[in-house]
């Protein structure tokens, strides 16, 4: 942090007049490391420092970002700015006058109690040889990956208006996949972490079972093979926490970006089913859905003390009892449409400028432990862990795919299926949700590359959610 500092100071002096300006000053540094079928993988190591500076002069903001650091660097990245806020001024589709001004000052740093470099490299790839082997148990597993990585970013924002944040985020990830074929049937299955991302550091290997699963991991998937077809019909259906990561982050997070809904990402990534005028009364889901924005769980992915505009970032409800109340929407998008919003202003990199992203965004525990979600089927499939996913532009029809399915019968859960997938709509598939487990089988969790913007810009969302149960889901298996 200390050379950012340094670097902020550059910034400060070599700011031009404006209404408002702000430096965000980012140093990111990243390691992989990897093992397949026992041979270990070339090593990726990452490093980027650079300074996104936003101005703000009249009607017009505009934006500037380099990496060099240099005086004559910033003098021309500034320059930049103030010819694209001149630019804005003249032909911007909104006023640039309504651009947030922080003077907000914090700081914030992951938890972490082993940190990365606390184990040597020698070891590293010997607990991923080890992993590694633990997956080849049988010949029938004809792949096997183990991997590990990290990635460690230091931001500190500075604004003219005084503000100064502080914010280093650590993330430590890691995954195992098995591959098994016989004949014409092949089944993969990801454990260790693969889905399980979060902030902290070595620690978090043991808590996602990183070595410890690798056994189950390779045995499910050889299992998957002799296992018959998921059923085609219309049933109840239990989604496991790795499973309603994806569905809510397609089917409730993108649907909610206020941009999308102001129609900035229509060229891109899509617009929303979502329309302004239904917050404050659509009905989303049943009343057992309570949606939160939450940046303040320990560990998971997107917690911060604010986002990139310096707005200070605190747990919001966003759908409560099944009503929508409020979309993701940073104080720019909050100005342009006037409903209330979230500190959601996220950027993936310093040469890109924040946009409106999800952070954690999490569904709420219920009551029932997952004993009694399945007790309460008549007839239905149980399933874990993505494998695809389709949906339309306006982020309504969808079609997921899942590694693994499990039927129930009479409330008892009966064998595997292989190919489970299952299809809705996302403004009456939540209004199907009859059942949510309580805070004790909630996982904390997330996805490591959401893509949105345009150029792409990837970043890191958290999801924490039990495992839920819908009524009459369309479920599927393979080649329906």
């Amino acid at each position: 942090m200390e050379h950012l500092i340094v670097l902020a100071d550059r910034c400060r002096r070599s700011a031009p007049a404006a209404d408002y300006w702000s430096a965000r000053l980012v140093s990111e540094e990243t390691d992989e490391l990897a093992v397949r079928q026992g041979v270990t993988e070339p090593s990726v190591l990452g490093s980027s420092l650079g300074v996104f500076l936003t101005l703000a002069r009249g009607a017009g903001i505009g934006y500037g970002a380099t990496s060099d650091l240099s005086a004559a660097g910033l003098a021309a990245a500034w320059e930049r700015a103030a010819g694209s806020a001149e630019l804005h001024a003249r032909l911007g589709l909104f006023d640039g006058g309504l651009y947030p001004r922080s003077s907000l000052r914090a700081e914030y740093a992951s938890p972490v109690a082993e940190p990365w470099e606390s184990m040597s490299l020698a070891d590293k790839l010997d607990l991923l040889r080890e992993a590694c082997a633990a997956l080849e148990i049988d010949p029938r597993i004809v792949d096997s990956t183990a991997w590990l990585g990290r990635r460690r970013v230091q931001q500190l924002l500075v604004t003219s208006a005084g503000g100064e944040i502080r914010q280093v985020f650590d993330q430590v990830s890691s995954g195992l996949v098995a591959v098994a074929n016989a004949g014409s049937q092949t089944q993969s299955r990801h454990g260790g972490g693969a889905d399980w991302g979060g902030q902290g550091g070595l620690e978090r290997l043991a808590r996602v079972g990183f070595r410890a699963g690798a056994q189950r991991v390779a045995e499910e998937a050889i299992a998957l093979l002799a296992a018959p077809e998921c059923p085609l019909g219309v049933r109840d259906l239990i989604l496991m926490p790795n499973q309603m990561v994806l569905q809510i982050h397609e089917s409730i997070g993108h649907p909610l970006e206020l941009d999308r809904i102001l129609g900035d990402e229509r060229n891109y990534a899509g617009t929303s089913f979502v329309t302004l005028d239904m917050f404050g009364s659509y009905r989303y889901g049943s009343a057992l859905l309570n949606i939160t924005f939450d940046p303040s769980v320990p560990g998971e992915l997107a917690s911060a003390v604010a986002d990139d505009e310096g707005t200070l970032a605190e747990r919001q409800v966003l759908i409560r009892a099944g009503i929508l109340e409020r979309p993701l929407g940073s104080r720019l998008s909050q100005a342009r449409s006037g409903l209330p919003g979230v500190a959601n202003a996220r950027a993936s990199a310093w040469d890109r400028p924040p946009i409106d992203r999800m952070a954690n965004l999490n569904l709420e525990p219920g009551q029932d432990s997952l004993a009694s979600l399945i007790g309460k089927v008549e007839r239905g499939v149980l399933m874990d862990t993505n494998r695809s996913w389709s949906i339309d532009d306006s982020r309504n029809k969808f079609q997921f795919g899942c590694e693994l399915g499990r039927l129930i019968e009479d409330g008892e859960l009966g064998g595997l299926v292989r190919n489970p997938g299952y299809r809705g709509i996302s403004a009456s598939f939540w209004r199907s949700l009859a059942g949510v487990g309580a805070a004790a089988s909630r996982e904390v969790r997330g996805v490591y590359t959401c893509g949105k913007g345009e150029p792409n810009q990837a970043v890191q969302v958290g999801h924490a959610s039990p495992p839920a149960l819908f009524r009459d889901v369309a479920v599927f298996g393979g080649g329906e």
